[in-house]
């Protein structure tokens, strides 16, 4: 007589492999999170640098002003704040950071403006202002402020 033997695996071998699934999806879904908090603070440069460059514009055809007089919002008017490409660089910034309000100072002759990342740490910025800089910080702006901290 023959015994008839059905060939498959076993519930041991069923149980390890699903174990090391389980650890690799693990590991694959922290690095996910990493590439996606870096994603976030690329985006947020890149928003604050064309923030800088729409201020430039703004100051060569508004008699060389970034504003007529000196504020502390991010949405003053009058001020090159106020022109619609800033507004929806700003918005995405603060929006790919998760909805933290960005920090902004403005005179006729300076700017700065700040958005906290997402990636470095909770108390990293991004900064730019009128000199040119564009810098990561740990210290944030003081509203009205128009150059980035050291």
């Amino acid at each position: 007589m023959q015994k008839n033997r059905s060939r498959g695996f076993t519930l041991i071998e069923l149980l390890v492999v699903i174990a090391i699934i389980g650890i690799l999806s693990a590991v694959v879904l922290a690095s996910l999170n990493t590439a996606r908090s870096k994603g976030s603070d690329a985006a947020i440069q890149s928003d604050l640098s064309a923030i800088a460059t729409q201020a430039e514009i703004w100051y060569g055809s508004n008699g060389n002003k970034y504003g007529a007089s000196a504020a502390s919002t991010c949405s003053a008017a009058g001020t090159f704040f106020a022109d619609a490409t800033v507004i929806r660089a700003l918005a995405a910034a603060v929006n790919a950071n998760g909805g933290t309000a960005a920090i902004c100072g403005v005179t006729t002759t300076q700017y700065a403006v700040q958005v906290k990342l997402a990636a470095p740490s909770p108390t990293a910025y991004w900064c730019v202002d009128s000199s040119g800089q564009a810098t990561q910080s740990t210290t944030a702006l003081i509203a009205g402020a128009t150059v980035c901290p050291a």
